[in-house]
């Protein structure tokens, strides 16, 4: 887990819903238990200010930062896919996208990747279809400078054979099957932790969960094939995760009041 990656995690999973902000002092110490080092944290928020991710605050603690506009509406997305808080119902409409052909190919790369990320796929270079229109689309448009007709239609044939053809479902089924068995052995040793342990499996936990953002487009269970893996996955995770908050909270609340490590923290 880099230190990027992990302040990403931090913020999206436990500050977006303390004030959205921290001193830099907590910071460092909340990823010194992901074994991250003070200079790589620092470095990593230096990073993250100069992205318009993280902006400097005044905090009574001192020193501090907050999350911006960008990164609210980024986490708030995130996180209602991570946890699925979004309506499984699908009314049997595609999002249908008609880009503007881009020469540039640094800026179509950009562009794919971060429409795979907001869960479209492609149909040829210039069309992209979701099940579901994302809030984030303006905002992607607006940074790479694209135009694009958008459509709501629907398809006449078969849905899932569409999706089948459109997204890697034999790939991303074998990636959920890899990740639970991973899961299923890092917890099995991790039954009563302390509160810094909770902290640092469950961020490891929701870390590596994080990553389907970018694979798993959140097909409605109606456009899956049957006995789908993630669905199996996501009941592990949901479990595990909650099991493991209360503990986990302990701790980021210790941290950001600035209090001294305890008995509860360390085995």
């Amino acid at each position: 887990m880099n230190a990027r990656s992990a302040l990403f995690d931090l913020y999206g999973d436990h500050l977006r819903t303390r004030g959205r902000s921290a001193p830099i002092a907590s910071l460092v110490r909340l990823l010194a238990a992901l074994d991250i080092a003070a200079p790589a944290a620092r470095t990593a928020v230096s990073r993250m200010v100069r992205q318009g991710w993280l902006s400097p605050v005044r905090l009574p603690q001192g020193r501090g930062y907050a999350l911006t506009t960008k990164a609210v509406r980024r986490l708030d997305e995130a996180g209602r896919r991570i946890y699925r808080d979004a309506p499984d119902a699908w009314d049997g409409h595609w999002h249908l996208l008609v880009i503007q052909h881009i020469p540039d190919r640094a800026r179509r790369e950009r562009l794919r990747a971060g429409l795979g990320y907001l869960g479209y796929a492609a149909l040829d270079d210039t069309t992209w279809i979701s099940p579901r229109a994302s809030g984030e689309l303006e905002a992607l448009f607006e940074a790479e400078g694209v135009r694009a007709e958008r459509f709501s239609s629907s398809y006449d044939g078969d849905a899932r054979g569409l999706v089948a053809r459109a997204w890697d479902l034999d790939g991303l089924a074998r990636a959920y099957e890899r990740w639970l068995g991973e899961a299923e052995e890092l917890l099995a040793t991790c039954r009563e932790p302390a509160d810094e342990q909770a902290f640092a499996v469950r961020s490891h936990l929701v870390h590596e969960w994080r990553k389907f953002l970018f694979r798993d487009p959140g097909l409605p269970a109606m456009l899956l094939p049957d006995d789908w893996p993630g669905a199996k996955a996501a009941r592990f995770f949901d479990a595990e995760a909650t099991r493991l908050l209360p503990a986990a909270s302990r701790f980021v609340d210790r941290c950001l009041d600035g209090q001294p490590p305890t008995h509860s923290d360390r085995p």
